[in-house]
């Protein structure tokens, strides 16, 4: 792609935004840098921006900054259908999202994971099982550094593994994925597509480019995943894994599957037979969703090394790859256990930007849990948490914008109160504690009414928690003294 003297219009001053200005300016061009905030609200960005010598406009979207560039990439956060947007396609401007701009230089190989919930973790663990076995890996994307940041780290022998959200999926054109996981497809993001339908085409972006020396890893027990292929189709190798046995609700059989408390698999043999991958004990994350998500980054990693050029068996791999599982614990904020107070147990899951995700961190929780909800509503529906509310759930705690759509879908569910900040919820939260329950964020919400995102989310929620314990050990520590 040349890029020497060309006028390139980065839309959307965040991580990725800069992360593309920085390659942009490598390359040779001249860098204009948009966002509809004001530059009190990206002071940070904006300084490193001028660093690099990009020029910036901050305060709106003016259109014949957009019809007048040579190309045009957007961060994730933008939508690809504002009006200036569809001004500049008319014009002729070539359109991409920072991902296909790291795609037209990446080397090596990719896999890319996308998927409504489960993500973050199946990339982490991903790269963490390819490190296992040997490969020169770099992880990005979604999660970490922006890809455009990554670049100059691939070789021709690397493996890139990168979370992409349909956001960044909408405006490739080029990215092949020489694997490919979609880990589900649940409602998310209503309040950007139009229907189900629309996010899940988005998605399917996923297997653009792929070919059939490639290959696809699909949740063979989720219904917008078997819908999404039976209607779009994929080019590339199928491969499922299965939390229900070996069978898949298309009626493939799963090359990877969960049964009797064991994963095993089907894809180390020449003939199909099964091998036992581990047991289910040895986990160490909680609940069915992380099952399938270890299951979703072994079936990656053995695809990985199916498909390069190599004599080395996957199953001489195998023993590394099962002791990368036993030492993952997890992701920052997606059901991250903070800390113990007088038998309180307080769990950061900010992650949880949607109700699906939400579901799933209930089921990982029996009883006698505290729940915070709430945050920027997506066009959610709510009321299909009521079931694991009314089973698992003793008192929940609102925050947010959507605190009154939540309260109205919920009424009469369980006991609620609403709470002004982080800190009077978990205060609150507390409050209704006693030894033996779980104080659970999972907003089911995205974060930006009150946070940057929702990682600032999750640092406000343990900082407070940590607060609360680091007094209560104090205290504990002065009636000892006594």
């Amino acid at each position: 792609m040349e890029l020497e003297g060309k006028k390139v219009l980065v839309v959307g001053v965040a991580r990725s935004g800069v992360a593309a200005s920085r390659l942009l300016i490598a390359r040779g061009a001249k860098v204009t840098a948009n966002d509809r905030k004001a530059e009190s609200q990206l002071e940070r960005e904006a300084e490193q921006l001028r660093a690099l010598g990009v020029m910036l406009s901050f305060g709106g979207h003016p259109e014949a900054m957009f019809t007048g560039a040579d190309l045009i990439v957007l961060s994730p956060g933008v939508p690809a259908n504002i009006a200036p947007l569809e001004a500049a396609r008319r014009a002729g401007v070539e359109i991409i999202s920072e991902v296909e701009l790291a795609a037209r230089f990446m080397r090596g190989r990719l896999i890319a994971i996308t998927g409504s919930n489960g993500k973050t973790t199946t990339t982490a663990l991903t790269g963490e099982l390819m490190r296992a076995a040997g490969a020169h890996v770099i992880v990005g994307g979604n999660i970490g550094a922006a890809l455009t940041g990554l670049v100059e780290e691939t070789t021709d022998d690397s493996w890139t593994v990168a979370e992409l959200s349909s956001f960044q999926l909408e405006t490739i054109e080029r990215l092949r994925a020489n694997v490919a996981v979609i880990t589900n497809i649940t409602p998310d993001h209503l309040d950007r597509y139009p229907s189900l339908e629309d996010y899940a085409r988005a998605k399917h972006h996923i297997f653009l480019n792929q070919t059939d020396s490639d290959w696809a890893v699909l949740n063979g027990c989720d219904r917008g995943i078997n819908d999404m292929i039976a209607a779009l189709g994929v080019p590339s190798q199928k491969v499922y894994f299965s939390s229900r046995g070996c069978d898949s609700l298309s009626n493939d059989p799963a090359g990877i599957y969960a049964r009797d408390g064991r994963i095993f698999t089907t894809m180390l043999t020449d003939d199909g037979s099964y091998t036992e991958v581990l047991s289910l004990d040895e986990m160490p994350l909680p609940g069915m969703h992380n099952v399938e998500n270890v299951m979703a980054a072994l079936a990656a990693a053995f695809c990985a090394f199916s498909a390069r050029e190599s004599d080395m068996k996957i199953s001489f791999l195998l023993p590394a790859l099962r002791e990368a599982v036993r030492r993952f614990k997890g992701v920052e904020h997606r059901i991250e256990f903070v800390a113990e107070i007088d038998g309180v147990r307080f769990y950061n899951d900010s992650k949880a930007t949607n109700v699906d995700s939400t579901v799933k961190a209930l089921e990982a929780f029996e009883r006698n849990v505290i729940l915070i909800l709430g945050g920027t509503d997506k066009g959610s529906d709510y009321t299909t948490l009521a079931p694991l509310i009314r089973e698992r759930v003793k008192h929940i705690v609102l925050i947010g914008a959507a605190s009154d759509k939540i309260a109205g879908q919920l009424e009469g569910v369980q006991k609620m109160r609403r709470a002004d900040s982080m800190e009077d919820a978990v205060f609150e939260s507390k409050a209704e504690a006693v030894a033996g329950d779980t104080v659970l964020l999972s907003p089911a919400c995205a974060s930006f009414d009150m946070f940057d995102n929702y990682e600032h989310r999750g640092r406000v929620f343990k900082e407070v928690v940590t607060g609360i314990f680091e007094q209560s050990r104090a205290e504990s520590a002065s009636r000892q003294a006594e």
